[in-house]
């Protein structure tokens, strides 16, 4: 390296040594203060130094005390120099390696590559936002996601990407690097949770755009959509392959089918996985949320409501066990959670039915929590359906009850220092973006249950009430999130020059 480059380096280093010698002296000049012994003060015998001479003991005894004292004074400002000193040896060394990692990503978004990607991005924010209204009104209700990934593919295709659907119906866009065997890894869901025949139009209220799925996961696609553009118009070389993926299956009953595909397919060649679902850029999403999902059904007799009033009712059964349920108590810590989603059943409205069954999710951030909420669940079904029988004075099997499980999202958790946490650390520090670590249930908790770095990242921008009919997103600066994408996935893949 030339003298020229060096001379930085020195100053700063110069300049470090410099406060450090300085914080010595000051903590070594400090003999007196508040929780400071004082100088004539010994164990067998305490002065107090704000007390006039006058009162003290004789000046004699004070000299001897202070010369008995006096190492111990000394030995207890030597530790407090020390530590003093080591606290600020640590100071030093962080700052200079955040100052490293800022002169890192300087370097990355300096070069003429990654330049190229960052201005595109700035300049096309509005290009974004129509990929976004056009993938948000093309209807993806769970199981039926093949229009809205065809509309994605074509998008992945014109930016250059090898594009192809696997067997599970992911939209699986790939970018080569020059080593193969690595590969980083980006999946927006393409699925809602609404229903075929919901109204998924684009609506706008000033600056919102209003829509169901407008959100989620609109936002992670068209960030796909837009970190492929750039990427084709940075023309970077990277070491590491870059595959992005519209995967099926994340809501509902899915069961995270299409990351279960992915996992799979790339398995141990996967360096990182980053699931892109909403707006948010103040969080990293490191740890997944087990959850557990069941449908309790109850079969019996049926009957007019009023020629067979008396007979054992389903309908009446699940409601007691929802109300059995409820009782539960459900800890703070570990977090936990349930909610009784959907309750179906009956012919008419004077019709004792013949079956009725409600759909439950279960979460928690401790498994073993998880299988004492799925026993009492249970419990609680069962207990409703006895208590059924007995009010209507019936037969022990007039009722039959059914559980099934609808789907299993195991847990897993990223080290707070793991390196793909610290890249997207480093990143954020760059853009200047407060980030905080979070924990939910995405489609990083496969990945995750399986030892493999993964997190789940925000597409940028703003939005609200996901998952109901009155779902928001304001596009206003969501540049940062794109950024953000881009320079993670480009730091993660390594620039080739």
């Amino acid at each position: 390296m030339s003298e020229r480059k060096l001379r930085p380096a020195r100053a700063q280093l110069k300049a470090a040594v410099a406060k450090l010698c300085l914080v010595a002296r000051i903590v070594a000049s400090i003999r007196v203060g508040h929780g400071m012994p004082c100088p004539y003060e010994t164990f067998s015998e305490r002065v107090d130094c704000n007390v006039p001479t006058s009162r003290r003991a004789p000046k004699v005894r004070q000299m001897e005390v202070y010369e008995s004292d006096r190492n111990l004074d000394v030995a207890y400002d030597t530790n407090r120099v020390k530590r003093a000193l080591i606290c600020c040896i640590f100071l030093w060394m962080a700052t200079l390696s955040a100052r490293a990692t800022d002169d890192s990503l300087t370097k990355i978004a300096g070069d003429p590559a990654c330049a190229r990607g960052l201005q595109w991005i700035d300049k096309s924010s509005a290009w974004v936002t129509d990929q976004q209204i056009r993938l948000t009104e093309i209807p993806a209700p769970e199981f039926d996601e093949t229009r809205r990934g065809e509309a994605l593919k074509q998008l992945f295709a014109a930016s250059g990407f090898e594009v192809r659907e696997d067997k599970t119906g992911n939209v699986i866009a790939e970018r080569p690097g020059s080593d193969p065997r690595s590969v980083v890894l980006l999946a927006a869901h393409l699925d809602t949770v609404f229903p075929a025949g919901t109204d998924v139009s684009v609506k706008r209220n000033g600056g919102r755009l209003l829509a169901p799925g407008i959100a989620d996961n609109g936002v992670g696609l068209a960030s796909l959509a837009g970190l492929a553009r750039a990427l084709a118009e940075s023309r970077m070389r990277t070491t590491k392959t870059i595959v992005l993926v519209g995967d099926v299956g994340e809501e509902g009953e899915g069961n995270l089918r299409g990351m279960r595909a992915l996992m799979d397919s790339y398995g141990s060649r996967l360096a990182a996985v980053i699931a892109v679902d909403g707006p948010s850029t103040d969080h990293i999403t490191t740890q997944g949320i087990a959850s557990r999902r069941f449908e309790a059904s109850v079969t019996g007799p049926g009957g007019h409501s009023w020629s067979d009033f008396g007979a054992p009712n389903p309908i009446t059964a699940i409601a007691r066990g929802i109300v059995k349920f409820s009782a539960v108590s459900i800890p703070a810590d570990p977090r936990s959670s349930y909610n009784f989603g959907t309750i179906e059943g009956g012919t008419s409205v004077n019709s004792i039915p013949s079956g009725s069954s409600v759909k439950v999710d279960l979460r928690s951030e401790d498994e073993g929590e998880l299988g004492r909420l799925e026993a009492a669940l249970r419990d609680a079904m069962q207990a409703g359906v006895k208590e059924e029988i007995s009010a209507t004075r019936s037969a022990s099997d007039a009722l039959q009850m059914n559980f099934r499980s609808l789907g299993t999202r195991p847990a897993g958790k990223l080290a707070d220092d793991a390196p793909l946490v610290a890249t997207i650390r480093n990143v954020d520090r760059y853009l200047g973006n407060r980030s905080r670590l979070e924990r939910s249930s995405t489609d990083a908790n496969i990945p995750l249950s399986m030892g493999i770095p993964a997190v789940a990242l925000g597409g940028g921008g703003r939005g609200g009430g996901s998952h109901t009919l009155d779902e928001w997103y304001d596009p206003a600066g969501r540049e940062l999130g794109l950024r953000r994408l881009f320079l993670t996935v480009v730091s993660l893949a390594g620039v080739e020059r």
